[in-house]
């Protein structure tokens, strides 16, 4: 299971990076919930999953794992990437720590992000 969850992991990390919101979606299940950032209104199903990442999928952007990063145990994965997303001359960077659990399926059922403001680059 292990590396199933890891695959999934790298599969979510280039989707985020260049996929569309239905491939980025069809990883996770049906009553999946996503809290990104942490703090902010949880997202639940897919109808909001998707609406949430419809957000960066119409913008240029690309994604980096950080390497060494993922952690993958019992059902359960950690990770650190970087999201770059262009708008106009701007880029902005953020490196979320992600936390996922999966059900027996490999599907993502809960990804929480940890992130704030504070660590959003503006370059540009």
């Amino acid at each position: 299971m292990a590396q199933q969850i890891r695959d999934v992991v790298l599969r979510y990390v280039e989707l985020v990076g260049s996929g569309s919101t239905a491939d980025i979606v069809a990883l996770y299940a049906d009553d999946a919930v996503i809290e990104d950032p942490v703090g902010t209104e949880p997202k639940k199903g897919h109808a909001e999953i998707a609406a949430f990442y419809d957000v960066i999928t119409g913008l240029e952007r690309s994604t980096e794992l950080t390497e060494g990063t993922v952690r993958a145990v019992e059902g359960h994965a950690a990770f650190q990437f970087t999201l770059t997303t262009k708008f106009g001359d701007q880029s902005f960077v953020v490196s979320p720590i992600d936390v996922m659990e999966f059900d027996a399926d490999g599907r993502i059922t809960h990804m929480r992000a940890y992130w704030g403001q504070d660590d959003m680059k503006v370059e540009g």
